[in-house]
């Protein structure tokens, strides 16, 4: 039974241009089967979550990120008691907006875009489910309700001033209510995403050989998790006996995260979603403590891992291919596809709009279509593969 505080799908605000409803489908439940569709979402296969796509075939990508994220957002929703659909229709989407190359792209793309308003991939995931799908006839995006959309957008929290362009583009003609919190249903993805990453980014670490099993397991948190695995099955196998230690870390973050709601959900005790927004905090938050730790964890795995120096070297070769894609494109947008030809010549040649395309365009680009593009137009190949 889903709580009054839960988004209810039959009462959804609706979406921009209007359309009949399914006989079979929430309107939760085609939003989130939209974003499945999307050609955004597809080429997520081939998008760095840390390591760049092709390295390696057992890495995160941006992918199987975002499927573990719905996979842990479905749980914490059903057991707080809200819509399912809803929470996972927002995990989904969460990070469209990534450029290739994770958050070196994103960098790169910011500092470009910098005398153009900027770069934002959460505002970049708004653009592209309102704007850049262009797949139906009646109307440009996806056409998501405005609970996903609020969701898409300030899962993480109100949108802090001055709201990133292409966000604030989309909220002049459509109020999704920046300034307040979202509902808990976005609040978990949220969570969620850090639930995922915090302990995949682990794995893939481990993987990659930049740390040692020994060494994780001198880390606040895993140092139970790791005594726990061996007095239970002393002298198991190297990877198993990691992989069951990692187990029980993520079993600890998810039940952190539902014992912290649940008190503050209590507490506050909202009535309805609107009170959820009016709240004034993220009811839907990790206690202190796990926090706390998990701040150790996350500075370990930044030394170790983000800073590791063959990752900082892949990054330095994978921001000379934006930095190098940008301006090509920019001075020359003949180069761009077809597709793309209507809006640069509606751009009439204001360099603010033109560069937009141009971002709209590499944001888009997977990390092997990027690199592929880079080499066709400067007969280079920066970037060498660590496999």
């Amino acid at each position: 039974m889903a709580a009054p505080y839960a988004c209810d799908a039959g009462v959804s605000r609706g979406r921009l241009h209007p359309e009949d409803e399914s006989a079979f489908r929430t309107p939760f439940q085609r939003d989130r089967d939209r974003i499945i569709h999307a050609s955004a979402f597809r080429r997520l296969k081939h998008k760095t979550q840390v390591f760049i796509e092709h390295e390696g075939d057992y890495f995160r990508t941006r992918l199987t990120h975002s499927i573990e994220v719905a996979q842990v957002a479905r749980t914490l929703a059903r057991t707080l008691g809200l819509d399912q659909d809803l929470t996972e229709a927002v995990a989904l989407a969460h990070d469209l907006g990534h450029p290739p190359f994770g958050h070196t792209g994103e960098e790169a793309l910011a500092r470009l875009m910098a005398p153009h308003g900027g770069f934002d991939h959460n505002a970049q995931a708004i653009r592209i489910v309102t704007h850049l799908e262009r797949h139906y006839a009646e109307f440009d995006g996806l056409n998501l309700t405005w609970e996903t959309l609020e969701g898409i957008a300030k899962h993480n929290g109100p949108v802090p001033t001055p709201v990133p362009w292409a966000l604030a583009l989309y909220d002049a003609h459509h109020d999704l209510e920046l300034g307040t919190h979202s509902s808990l249903e976005a609040q978990v993805a949220a969570l969620s995403d850090d639930i995922a990453y915090n302990s995949h980014d682990l794995h893939d670490g481990l993987r990659a050989e930049l740390f040692s099993t020994d060494e994780l397991a001198e880390l606040p948190v895993l140092t139970g998790c790791f005594a726990e695995v061996d007095a239970i099955w002393p002298g198991l196998n190297y990877y198993r006996r990691r992989h069951e230690a990692l187990r029980r870390f993520f079993g600890i973050l998810v039940e952190d995260v539902l014992a912290e709601s649940r008190a503050r959900i209590a507490e506050t005790a909202p009535r309805s979603p609107e009170e959820v927004r009016a709240a004034g905090r993220m009811l839907v938050r990790f206690s202190p403590a796990l926090w706390s730790d998990l701040k150790v964890i996350r500075g370990f795995l930044f030394e170790r891992m983000y800073r590791a120096p063959e990752v900082v070297e892949m990054r330095a070769q994978v921001t000379q291919v934006i930095d190098e894609l940008f301006p090509a494109f920019l001075s020359d947008p003949s180069q761009l596809p077809k597709q793309w030809r209507k809006d640069v010549e509606a751009a009439e040649g204001c360099e603010t709009t033109l560069a937009r395309i141009v971002s709209d365009y590499i944001a888009g680009m997977t990390d092997r279509f990027a690199i592929a593009t880079h080499r066709r137009l400067t007969g280079r190949d920066v970037v060498t593969a660590r496999v």
